[in-house]
């Protein structure tokens, strides 16, 4: 077996699981899942049938992603947040043929304790704030927070906030990477948007509360 599984997770047939992949105590894989390489499932944590989540994710204890949701690669699920599959739930009505579609693009981050109502994209490299309520589309690289999330500012790939000179370019304060933001849209202008991130900038070295201050 490619991929490591405690004694006690649960893991039904069929599902494609990738090589690297650690699955935690009491964890759920349901039949039809496709996971990619290298993902970690914290304890009590659940994947419903026919979840297609990337390579590289981490899901931290006690989250469920349920049917409808689509990971891209690089995604981080915070502690207890809450993914959703219907907007208007009843238990005497049987929706499982209206599952809404929620798609998380790559290296989007979702802090502990947020909820993400179904039907919503969260662009690349978005961050969504601890215990925000999530209700409309976040943009690449948006920072929302509150309830409803709202949009406070961008966020760079390493997670720090980006202040950009007159509104068009900023520099990451911790990796040095350079962003551009044009008709409200955020780009990196060193990296394509789908590349990994180069191996020498893969561990981080600032602290966030030492940054706030000093990008530029």
């Amino acid at each position: 077996m490619s991929y490591y599984a405690h004694p006690s997770a649960i893991i039904d047939a069929p599902v494609h699981i990738g090589d690297g992949t650690k699955i935690w105590h009491f964890a759920h894989i349901c039949s039809g899942a496709r996971i990619g390489e290298n993902c970690i499932f914290g304890q009590n944590t659940m994947v419903a049938n026919d979840v297609v989540i990337g390579s590289n994710v981490k899901v931290q204890n006690n989250v469920a992603i349920y049917t409808g949701t689509t990971i891209e690669d690089d995604v981080f699920l915070g502690p207890s947040c809450v993914l959703t599959n219907v907007s208007n739930p009843r238990s005497q009505v049987r929706r499982h043929s209206l599952y809404e579609t929620t798609v998380l693009k790559r290296g989007a981050t979702v802090g502990a304790n947020a909820t993400i109502v179904c039907g919503v994209t969260l662009g690349r490299y978005s961050f969504i704030a601890a215990g925000a309520v999530v209700t409309k589309d976040v943009p690449d690289y948006g920072y929302v927070r509150g309830v409803p999330a709202r949009r406070h500012g961008w966020m760079s790939r390493h997670g720090h906030l980006l202040h950009f000179n007159n509104n068009v370019t900023a520099t990451c304060p911790e990796s040095g990477l350079h962003y551009q933001c044009l008709d409200g849209q955020v780009t990196c202008l060193d990296l394509h948007e789908e590349a990994p991130l180069p191996e020498r900038l893969t561990v981080g070295a600032v602290r966030y509360d030492d940054c706030k201050s000093t990008a530029l």
